[in-house]
């Protein structure tokens, strides 16, 4: 009976870290304090993820806002560190973001390639490559996440460079110093 008792417990405690697993990847997103506008990508036939950015940019424009754009992966260890960073900061960066910028979340995986993300704005519909040339975005043409824009929301156009990836803003002060410079 014993035996049975630790097999069943181990059987339930495998389990919980299953579910802690997948309740983390349901979460996977940019907090919702900073009020973010989830875009899901409109999946076709040929296994292209395409976002429609035209809504958040007629919004923001109504707004008076500048557009962030946010390109996360569900399944992107690096993504998690970024949001949890935004987490663990609210009461810093939420008045730095409200006032100046639409938060756009992007909902991606890793599996989806630099040729599948489609990128639609009212200016251009273009997969993730050409759509860095077209907007004039000097990163490597790779796809990186997580991947942060700052465009405008009346042209499409970047209002700056940014970083991607790893590195993406690991203190606070580098957060605020990108979105400050902004106007």
């Amino acid at each position: 009976m014993g035996g049975l008792v630790k097999t069943l417990r181990t059987a339930v405690m495998a389990l919980a870290a299953v579910l802690s697993l997948v309740a983390q990847a349901a979460q996977a997103a940019f907090p919702t304090a900073y009020s973010p506008v989830e875009v899901q990508p409109q999946v076709g036939a040929s296994g292209q993820h395409e976002f429609d950015l035209r809504p958040a940019q007629q919004r923001a424009r109504r707004e008076g806002k500048a557009l962030y754009v946010y390109l996360g992966a569900s399944d992107c260890a690096y993504c998690r560190k970024y949001e949890q960073f935004l987490s663990a900061n609210l009461r810093e960066l939420v008045p730095r973001f409200a006032p100046k910028y639409l938060v756009i979340d992007l909902r991606s995986q890793l599996s989806v390639t630099a040729n599948q993300l489609i990128l639609r704005t009212e200016a251009l519909r273009l997969p993730y490559a050409d759509f860095q040339r077209a907007i004039g975005d000097q990163r490597a043409r790779l796809l990186v996440y997580p991947s942060v824009w700052l465009l405008d929301a009346t042209t499409g156009k970047p209002l700056m460079q940014m970083p991607a990836g790893t590195g993406t803003f690991q203190t606070v002060a580098e957060q605020i110093e990108i979105l400050d410079l902004v106007e």
